[in-house]
């Protein structure tokens, strides 16, 4: 569960006051809005890389506002990906493992099924270098669930690639929503994403956050 109450957010000279929002435990919320509105600003509060003015931000009904990053447990994919060039794709997808201290077994057994869900296994020894976009979001999205995170944040996770590696993302999220008890808030401009991977749909105005259903 994903919850803001009256959350303001400020940065340089953009503000946004009065933010609400619900997400249900396990479900895939698609939040849409003008571009400037500040629905990447909201994502980064809420995995807490920006702190918030006022307001509360609730993970699964603990309230997490003043938490450290990394105590958030919170699955996160921002728009530039933010790939590491000197680590291999398996490396990705035993980072966030590695900073919690898994076992060598227990990071072998997750990248291996992660990679085979998202159909990368023939990349594991490959660098980022010379990947395509596709790929660099199948490695990005693994990075993100390799540590089990209860709630998973993604910004504008498609907007790079062309139709065809698109429609191959909307299948692979779906397929990640339904055996996946992750909680999901996707921010995007498309609305055939959100028809196509939605259980609900936001829309954030200058009033807040608007369900649209």
């Amino acid at each position: 569960m994903i919850e803001l109450r009256n959350v303001t957010l400020k940065s340089g000279a953009f503000s946004l006051a009065g933010v609400n929002l619900f997400v249900p435990s396990g479900r895939y919320a698609v939040l849409m809005g003008p571009t400037g509105r500040g629905k990447t600003t909201l994502l980064e509060s809420i995995c807490g890389l920006r702190k918030v003015a006022t307001g509360q931000i609730l993970i699964h009904g603990q309230d997490v506002t003043h938490w450290n990053p990394a105590d958030r447990q919170i699955g996160y994919v921002p728009q530039d990906l933010a790939l590491f060039p000197t680590l291999t794709v398996r490396e990705h997808l035993e980072f966030a493992m590695r900073l919690r201290k898994r076992s060598g077994a227990e990071m072998a057994a997750r990248t291996g099924e992660l990679a085979e869900v998202l159909g990368i296994t023939h990349l594991l020894k490959r660098s980022i270098a010379g990947l395509s976009g596709g790929e660099s979001q199948r490695v990005a999205l693994g990075r993100a669930l390799s540590f089990k995170p209860p709630v998973l944040l993604l910004d504008e996770p498609l907007s790079a690639l062309d139709e065809a590696t698109r429609n191959d993302m909307h299948a692979l999220l779906r397929r990640v929503k339904e055996t996946s008890s992750v909680t999901t808030l996707h921010v995007t401009h498309s609305l055939a994403e959100s028809e196509s991977l939605a259980d609900c749909s936001l829309w954030l105005n200058q009033d807040g956050i608007l369900d649209r259903g």
